[in-house]
């Protein structure tokens, strides 16, 4: 589904964050629900994901908006910068590059390429994280290279564009964690980008599904098979799913992106910076200091 121009009155709505009543519901629904690994496909991956974002996002923009700004273009917890790395290309390069956003959530990347001169597009499959994209937005007044950043609802595994429209298409930690059919989403993204035209996203480092999703010392060892693709489901009491989130190993997502016609440019591992201190759910100095917790793919058309 497409979402077109918000109007003033769906940018009102979130301008309050963390409503108590708000949060209050989304905790205890996320607080009853039961953990566990089993088989989750395309439609009820979606279906639970959309729902779990747009009811934790005023949560999540609450508590990590500050760390990821309102115009920043950061690539994981470990807070690695795109300004610094540049995985896109030079940054003077970006001026008039179409490029396609995916998993936007607030659109804080999005925002940061539109400073740059880019023409930037930031999709997301939650209704409710676009909504704060467009309240930072209007908080800015729109003040941005191009104005205020094009929004689209949609799933990323049926990108609503034309072949061959964008010059770069990127994604931090957004989308493709979620996504039952990681292999679709790969030939959706080559499908839209032309030629030469670059594809960057990072994801949870697959050997973080070896290991507790814990922050301290009990997040250091071993519990599971690193090759175990089954799903991690949160569901419901009448066994719906209401989260869920899919393990690709290393492999598994080096043969779907050249099997999509991409060739892998650079796999980047973000080392933890002695300046971040924060906890980040599994993210952690501790943790990040011993074992990867991000994988940042650098892709290219071929």
């Amino acid at each position: 589904m497409i979402q077109g121009p918000f109007s003033q009155d769906d940018a009102k709505e979130p301008r309050v964050l963390g409503d108590p009543r708000a949060l209050a519901g989304a905790a205890q629904a996320d607080a009853e629900a039961e953990a566990t690994r089993r088989t989750a496909g395309a439609a009820e991956s979606s279906r639970a994901n959309r729902r779990w974002w747009d009811r934790n996002a005023d949560d999540y923009q609450l508590e990590h908006g500050d760390f990821l700004g309102d115009a920043r273009f950061v690539w994981g917890p470990e807070g690695l910068d795109e300004a610094e790395a540049g995985l896109l290309g030079p940054v003077a390069g970006l001026k008039d590059k179409h490029v396609l956003e995916i998993g936007a959530g607030a659109a804080q990347c999005s925002r940061w390429l539109a400073a740059q001169g880019a023409r930037p597009v930031a999709l997301d499959l939650s209704f409710r994280q676009l909504q704060h994209a467009r309240r930072i937005d209007q908080d800015q007044d729109g003040e941005t290279a191009t104005g205020p950043v094009p929004l689209v609802q949609a799933d990323a595994g049926a990108l609503p564009f034309a072949d061959a429209s964008f010059d770069l298409v990127c994604s931090a930690y957004g989308a493709l964690p979620f996504i039952a059919d990681t292999a679709r989403v790969q030939r959706e993204v080559r499908r839209v980008l032309r030629p030469g035209g670059r594809w960057v996203f990072s994801v949870t480092h697959p050997v973080r599904w070896a290991f507790p999703d814990e922050p301290g010392p009990e997040g250091l060892t071993a519990v599971a098979s690193y090759f175990d693709r089954t799903p991690y489901v949160e569901q419901d009491d009448r066994g719906l799913a209401v989260y869920v989130e899919h393990h690709r190993t290393l492999g598994d997502r080096v043969r779907e992106i050249a099997a999509a016609g991409l060739r892998l440019v650079d796999l980047v591992e973000p080392e933890w910076p002695r300046w971040n201190d924060q906890d980040w759910g599994g993210w952690s100095p501790l943790r990040g200091r011993l074992l990867p917790g991000t994988a940042i793919f650098v892709c290219a058309a071929e």
